[in-house]
C-alpha cells in the first residue's frame, strides 16, 4: 500500500509541476498584449538620457559609481546620489530649470571650441 501511495504522491506532483510550468509560461506575453500603463520596459526604450554630469540637486559632478538616474515624463536625469532624486520629486520643475541651462552652456562651449573663425585649414 505504502508503495501505491509513494507512486500517486509522485503522479500529483508531476502534474501539478506541469500546471504551475504552464500558468508561468501563460503570465508572460510579449508588450504588444499588454496595457500601455504596464509596459514599462518599452518606456524606458522610448526615454531621452538627457546626459547632465552635473547634478541639479547638489550643483556637483556625477561620479559614475555613486550615480543615479530618475525617469520624469519621458527623460531620463543623472544625481550624484540617490538621495537627490527625493528633492527632484518635490520640485520637479526647478531642477530641470538647472539641467537644461547645464545642457545649454555645454552646447555653446562645444560650439565655440568646434568654431572655425580666425584660422585657416589651407598649408
Amino acid at each position: 500500500m505504502k508503495n501505491g501511495m509513494c507512486i500517486l504522491t509522485f503522479a500529483v506532483l508531476i502534474i501539478l509541476t506541469g500546471f504551475v510550468v504552464s500558468f508561468a509560461d501563460s503570465c508572460h506575453t510579449d508588450d504588444a498584449n499588454v496595457p500601455a500603463a504596464a509596459q514599462t520596459k518599452t518606456e524606458k526604450a522610448k526615454a531621452i538620457e538627457v546626459g547632465n554630469i552635473t547634478c541639479p540637486v547638489m550643483g556637483e559632478k556625477i561620479n559614475p559609481e555613486y550615480k543615479a538616474t530618475y525617469e520624469y515624463e519621458g527623460k531620463v536625469y543623472n544625481f550624484c546620489c540617490a538621495g537627490c532624486l527625493d528633492e527632484f520629486k518635490k520640485d520637479p520643475a526647478k531642477y530641470i530649470k538647472k539641467v537644461e541651462e547645464e545642457m545649454e552652456k555645454a552646447a555653446n562651449v562645444a560650439a565655440e571650441a568646434g568654431g572655425h573663425e580666425g584660422h585657416s585649414h589651407a598649408h
